[in-house]
């Protein structure tokens, strides 16, 4: 009997499972079993298999073939195991030698001609398998630069069986041609899958901030700018309603371009995600701008929350993990799917149970929702343009639940831009980068407060700390408790008034809100005119 093993990963979500591949050769009529429960994918690469082992100049042995994958209980999935099936019957067969092959990781799909495809998933497989204690990893060549940025971790990528057995043999490793300049890479194809439920726009530019879209192009919204920049200074929820063409989309794409760089750990978090959903960016396989999500209004729950037959993949509350959620038309999108928001915007994350499987997607985002004030959109409390009737208008608002908007921070009215605003010359408004330098400092002083604790921006504060251990000045609270006795405010809207209130004195400076902080925190809130400056700048 001879026999030989190695280790794969299989994905349970954006978590991975070390998995021992197993191959036995017993004498008898020459058969290829494998066990394990596989899915119709993973059982298909058995073909796969000895197509690339006989295609890459190795023998096939004409023996009965077992191959085990272990635990057994835990569901496989995917083609990601391809590499270590076959290493694991040529060391059954004696090609490599199996004590080569017990401590080594190895993902990746073969195709028949014994070429290494790369598959998704490969940030998140790695990470697994070096908390479980592995150091030695062999992956696809195009998926090296993603999994090297695992620290601790050996990291070899082979573009072909063959160089991987010459590697394991201890041979000369042959040459693999390579693929003509200026054509699409064939072995991406299979990393961007169609039906992953949301579009998204990933913000990358080289520079520290996205020049095509700045804040200095928008006209006006002095309120709407001041409520953006308190949106990214603390991760406050933010809805925008106004007229169409009053700039809503404009102030919502250039959202990302002023929250900070993504740590090194969020990094790691953001892209492990885009990873399992194949979205990575081509040739970057490190995220560290936050990303931005915009899923049509038609978008299924499926699509927003994660989901799908089988293992659940992301929605989009997981691909803007660390980034910006925004749902433009927010009172278009169907209701349960919107209502379905409230566990991820409290949680941080998504639970989505199947008949395969439980699944944990990260799904901490900053949402923006934006809508039209009624069904033609030129409703107002300044001029009367509207033909809608008023059960019209409160049936259209009413589809935004109180739950849903009471967890959002901010909502601002966008107004309707006039013409002098919009032919003045010369009165920009304040650049993406000015704003930015802004938000970037009034994060580290939020992390420098809440230092020792495991929040990072006043969004994630619960209110009961907020009021225990980091208090407002004396008095400054007065009206926003008025306004909570008068039933303005709920308990839950006088704490996320009180967060707002410290992101605010973070912009400006002050070592604890004030009553103009809470004023302006309360306008942002409730929309009421509190007789405060709107802009930051006019504040510190």
């Amino acid at each position: 009997m001879a026999f030989a093993r190695t280790c794969s990963v299989a994905l349970v979500g954006v978590e991975g499972v070390v998995v021992e591949v197993q191959a036995d050769l017993e004498p008898g009529v020459a058969a290829f079993t494998l066990v394990g429960l596989p899915d119709k994918s993973l059982t298909e690469s058995k073909d796969r298999v000895r197509a690339a082992v006989v295609n890459s100049g190795a023998a096939w042995p004409q023996k009965k073939l077992t191959v085990g994958l272990s635990p057994a209980s835990v569901p496989k999935s995917g083609s990601g195991f391809d590499l270590a099936v076959a290493a694991a019957v040529l060391g059954a067969a004696e090609r490599i030698d199996p004590r080569v092959l017990a401590d080594i990781v190895m993902i990746g799909e073969l195709g028949l001609d014994g070429r290494v495809r790369p598959v998704r998933g490969v940030l998140p497989a790695v990470l697994a398998a070096a908390d479980a204690g592995y150091e030695q990893v062999v992956v696809p060549e195009c998926a090296a630069a993603e999994a090297s940025l695992v620290p601790g971790v050996s990291v070899l990528g082979v573009r072909s069986l063959r160089q991987l057995i010459a590697i394991l043999a201890d041979e000369p490793v042959p040459d693999e041609e390579q693929d003509e300049q200026g054509r699409p890479d064939p072995l991406l194809a299979g990393l961007r899958v169609p039906g992953t439920g949301a579009a998204t726009g990933i913000h990358s530019a080289g520079t520290a901030h996205d020049h095509g879209h700045d804040l200095a192009d928008v006209v006006g919204q002095t309120s709407a700018r001041t409520a953006v920049e308190v949106a990214a200074a603390g991760g406050h929820h933010l809805f925008l309603e106004g007229p169409p063409g009053a700039g809503k989309t404009m102030l919502a794409e250039r959202l990302p371009a002023v929250l900070p760089r993504l740590g090194r750990q969020e990094s790691l978090e953001v892209t492990a995600v885009h990873s399992v959903a194949g979205l990575l960016p081509p040739g970057k396989p490190l995220i560290d701008v936050a990303p931005y999500c915009a899923p049509h209004h038609s978008a299924t729950m499926q699509a927003l929350v994660g989901g799908g037959q089988g293992i659940a993949r992301p929605g989009a509350v997981s691909l803007s993990h660390r980034g910006v959620l925004f749902l433009d038309e927010t009172p278009e999108f169907n209701s349960q799917a919107l209502d379905a928001l409230r566990q991820p915007l409290e949680a941080g994350h998504v639970v989505i149970a199947r008949s395969a499987g439980v699944v944990r997607f990260p799904a901490k985002f900053l949402m923006v929702l934006a809508a039209n004030p009624c069904p033609c959109g030129r409703f107002s409390q300044r001029d009367d343009l509207c033909e809608c009737p008023p059960s019209a208008i409160r049936r259209y608002q009413a589809r935004l639940s109180g739950p849903l908007l009471d967890r959002v921070d901010l909502r601002v009215e966008v107004d309707r831009i006039t013409r002098t605003e919009l032919t003045a010359v010369g009165a920009r408004g304040e650049s993406t980068a000015t704003v930015a330098d802004r938000v970037r400092a009034a994060r580290e002083r939020s992390v420098e407060r809440l230092a020792g604790t495991p929040w990072c921006t006043n969004s994630e504060v619960p209110g009961r700390e907020l009021r225990s251990r980091w208090y407002a000045v004396p008095g400054a609270m007065d009206e926003a408790e008025r306004n909570l006795e008068r039933g303005v405010l709920t308990a839950r809207g006088l704490d996320r008034v009180l967060r707002v209130a410290w992101t605010v004195a973070d912009l400006v400076g002050h070592d604890r809100p004030d009553a103009t902080d809470v004023a302006l925190a309360l306008q942002l809130r409730t929309g009421v005119p509190r007789g405060v400056p709107m802009a930051i700048g006019a504040l510190t």
